[in-house]
């Protein structure tokens, strides 16, 4: 792989993770432009190191080095996420994250367009899904039954 080639990778990986990150940081969520920027880089770089090594007749599997990425970022995830009795926060702000990865590797393997559309898509479910998610709490639950017990999560 050149240089040139190299650096689009990069700099693709570098807008698809800041597109995430700034859809994040629009609401005030705590890994915002600059982490999903970071992770989406950081994982391309990884796997194209795996892809450097194979072309080059080195030793290797880029699909190990993908899995390896996603356990990595686990954790990572793993980080932002809060219990509070049986109030849970940070999943959606994990799984962005998780999916920043993702973006990372397919920028890293050149598959251009299925970037564009993931990342579209996963902006799509954040800002959309959000608003349903703010419409499902709005509406009044159904009358409980007498002594049926609560729900956990009410």
């Amino acid at each position: 792989m050149e240089l040139t080639e190299f650096i689009i990778r990069l700099l693709a990986a570098t807008a698809a993770g800041g597109a995430l990150g700034m859809e994040r940081e629009s609401n005030n969520k705590s890994a915002g432009l600059r982490t999903h920027t970071l992770v989406a880089v950081g994982a391309c770089i990884f796997a194209l190191i795996s892809l450097r090594l194979v072309n080059d007749g080195g030793p290797g599997d880029p699909t190990r080095v993908v899995g390896q990425i996603v356990t990595g970022i686990g954790f990572l995830g793993a980080g932002v996420i809060l219990h509070r009795g049986a109030n849970v926060q940070g999943l959606t702000t994990a799984a962005t994250i998780w999916s920043s990865a993702a973006l990372g590797c397919l920028a890293a393997f050149g598959y251009y367009w299925e970037l564009a559309a993931a990342t579209v898509l996963i902006i799509f479910v954040n800002t959309v899904f959000k608003k349903a998610d703010i419409w499902f709490r709005k509406n009044p639950k159904k009358e409980k039954k007498a002594g049926e017990d609560k729900d956990l999560f009410e």
